[in-house]
């Protein structure tokens, strides 16, 4: 996203240089306000007008929003599953043709696809933002078949 629209979405101050012969004036504008969904249709708060009620909601809608980030490791996920699935139903036949049709290294593709080997209660704790574990920490090397080794390399307690 570019600076000049960096306040659109965010809320941020956003600050621009003028030039003028004389030298440039700098100037910021910042009016804090949040964007809430109600439905379908997005509403607009300013904390001058708006209710209690409003700012309680637009927090938690913010903390929401900050909780399921689409992070490269949810990605990743989403595209072990999505592969898995190709193969199993005969759309593709090898991780090759896959890796061709995506216009992917096949080196890349069995990385990512080792994903799908990670025990469930994993799966659901990272996507939870339960368990805190990077992309390249899990495809770096080889995934251990064995779900409790799993648990130990991301030091991760099941409870």
């Amino acid at each position: 996203m570019s600076r000049k629209h960096r306040g659109k979405f965010q809320g941020d101050p956003v600050t621009y240089q003028t030039p003028l012969p004389a030298g440039g004036v700098k100037l910021e504008t910042f009016i804090p306000w949040t964007l809430i969904k109600r439905g379908i249709k997005k509403q607009i708060i300013t904390p001058i007008d708006a209710p209690q009620e409003f700012l309680e909601e637009a927090a938690r809608e913010k903390q929401a929003r900050a909780d399921s980030q689409d992070s490269a490791l949810m990605r990743a996920l989403g595209l072990a599953y999505h592969w898995q699935r190709l193969l199993e139903t005969g759309s593709y036949n090898s991780m090759t043709e896959i890796a061709t049709a995506e216009g992917m290294d096949l080196g890349q593709v069995s990385r990512i696809a080792q994903l799908v080997q990670l025990a469930p209660d994993l799966v659901e704790g990272i996507s939870q933002g339960k368990i805190k574990a990077s992309i390249s920490q899990l495809v770096r090397n080889k995934l251990p078949a064995s779900w409790q080794a799993q648990h130990e390399l991301l030091h991760a307690d099941r409870g």
